[in-house]
């Protein structure tokens, strides 16, 4: 292998692997991974539903504009179809009724396809929702089921074969700048390159420790889900996903199954994070509250960390003091849904190019996602 790449990204989950796939036409590139094989933490324990609708202007412009990419991806990506069709409900009560208002007014103005629902319509298509719980309703007909491990493998793959290395168990023991290039230090091996990517996940903060730049005061938060039995007198397979509109829980069927959370964001340090079970009591209370679902057996429950900055935009875009050390973090739980508009972004601005004209259209600004907003 050679120890001289035009790019080195640390990390290989979604965002590493997305920005590898795209870089790797603009230069060399080296994909280091710390575990024995990427996207083990966040990627790969991802609620995998696609929204549009979800989250803020630059998360809806990065995740809109990745539709094209994902319903026809390049010859050889995938072997199946990355999206499948689902919907997502946003469900409010009473109180929460103006929340819901100012939602689709935001949201209206980019998806023409978000419609308004009464209680009726709303329990229509998910009918163990309680009448006495909602009191309305948003429906996203753009939502999608999204196969993360097919996509996450695809970028890979697709590296791959435009020459990235990819390096596993290849933690990053140290970074140094030294006659304009990075040294770093990895899995026992020491390789150069004028740029470092940062796409460590929850790690990013320590790696930009290593570098001796300036943290941006990424807070990794808990995330947990579970795994429980549907309703046996009613189908439900074709129930769109549902969400409280404050995010107090999400709950969507899952293979046969329901997959449920308490949409809990708990700051923790980087970790393998696991389920509490306090966590997983309030997610069934929760549900139970607001549907007539019985949950009795949880068949299976998981965590997984969701990173995030304070202004909840993803940092994409150079350090302002730290020569060649590229940041590409906190996409925190749309990290998946972005990928295609995230990794262009990433790619483009790295090699010195400007965000893809058609993400700008959109509202993608290069500004509102620089590290610079926190100098």
């Amino acid at each position: 292998m050679s120890k001289n790449f035009d790019f080195i990204i640390i990390g290989g989950g979604m965002a590493g692997a997305s920005c590898a796939y795209f870089l790797s036409g603009k230069g060399s590139v080296l994909l280091l991974e710390m575990e024995s094989q990427p996207g083990y933490h966040t990627t790969g324990r991802s609620a995998a539903l696609f929204a549009p609708s979800y989250g803020n202007a630059q998360i809806r412009a990065l995740s809109i504009g990745g539709q094209p990419f994902f319903f026809e991806p390049p010859a050889g990506f995938c072997e199946a179809p990355l999206l499948t069709p689902r919907g997502a409900l946003f469900i409010a009560r009473n109180e929460q009724m103006q929340t819901m208002n100012d939602v689709y007014d935001d949201v209206s103005s980019v998806l023409k396809t978000v419609q308004k629902l009464d209680v009726a319509q709303v329990r229509e298509l998910v009918p163990v929702i309680r009448e006495d719980y909602v009191a309305g309703g948003l429906l996203d007909i753009e939502s999608m089921d999204m196969d993360v491990n097919a996509i996450h493998q695809g970028f890979l793959r697709g590296s791959r074969a435009n020459g990235t290395e990819q390096v596993t168990s290849a933690k990053v023991e140290s970074l140094n700048r030294e006659n304009g290039d990075w040294q770093v230090t990895a899995g026992g091996e020491t390789y150069k390159s004028k740029v470092v990517i940062n796409a460590a996940g929850a790690w990013c903060d320590q790696v930009a420790d290593l570098a001796g730049a300036k943290r941006v005061g990424l807070v990794p938060k808990r995330r947990t889900a579970i795994i429980f039995d549907g309703p046996t007198d009613i189908s439900f397979s074709d129930w769109p996903a549902f969400v409280d509109v404050d995010e107090e829980f999400y709950c969507r069927p899952e293979s046969g199954a329901m997959m449920g959370s308490p949409a809990d964001e708990t700051p923790m340090d980087p970790c393998d994070v696991q389920p509490e079970e306090l966590d997983i009591a309030i997610a069934v209370d929760r549900l139970q509250q607001a549907t007539t679902l019985e949950i009795k057996r949880i068949t299976r429950s998981w965590a997984g960390l969701r990173s995030f900055v304070a202004d909840k935009t993803p940092v994409v875009g150079f350090d302002p003091e730290a020569e060649g050390f590229f940041w590409l973090a906190g996409q925190g739980g749309y990290g998946i849904q972005t990928a295609p508009g995230m990794g262009r972004t990433s790619a483009a601005l790295a090699s010195g190019e400007e965000i893809p004209s058609d993400l700008v259209d959109l509202g993608a600004s290069k500004a509102e996602l620089s590290p610079e907003r926190f100098a």
